[in-house]
């Protein structure tokens, strides 16, 4: 119940993420970012708010655990839209955690995966990726590269 313990705290985050997502492109675009995470509910409860200043946005991650399934719900929203996008949903095997849930992108359903892997105590990586063919190819199109600040 406490795979996220480890996040507690302030975060370096450096971004890279698809210019144009579902298009075939390979340009990408790289900004900084900052996070700061906080662990609750003895550790069935994660927050994170992040901070993407050469963007003009920020945005928050909550994480549950459900107990009687035994999985977390990821839950994202920002400051641009102020909605909260709907669940991915997964566990983790050792240090990576793979949660996928289904959403939109530009109005086109896609099956979305998260991609969350321990490196250390003080480096992670996330990565998102999308599927429009029922999870046989996918396109990874946001990853960040997390040290510890």
């Amino acid at each position: 119940m406490n795979d996220f313990a480890f996040f507690t705290g302030a975060w370096n985050v450096r971004n890279r993420r698809l210019v144009k997502r579902l298009a075939g492109s390979d340009e990408w675009e790289e900004f900084p970012g900052r996070t700061f995470a906080s662990s609750h509910f003895s550790g069935g409860a994660h927050f994170d708010e992040v901070d993407f200043p050469v963007k003009g946005f920020t945005g928050l991650t909550l994480r549950l655990f459900d107990r009687e399934r035994g999985e977390w719900s990821i839950y994202w929203a920002d400051s641009r839209t102020g909605r909260l996008d709907p669940p991915m949903r997964g566990t983790w095997q050792g240090d990576r955690g793979e949660f996928y849930g289904d959403d939109q992108h530009e109005g086109t359903p896609v099956r979305c995966r998260f991609i969350w892997t321990r490196i250390g105590d003080d480096e992670a990586r996330w990565e998102q990726a999308f599927s429009v063919d029922g999870e046989q190819t996918w396109e990874t199109n946001w990853i960040m590269e997390l040290t510890r600040a």
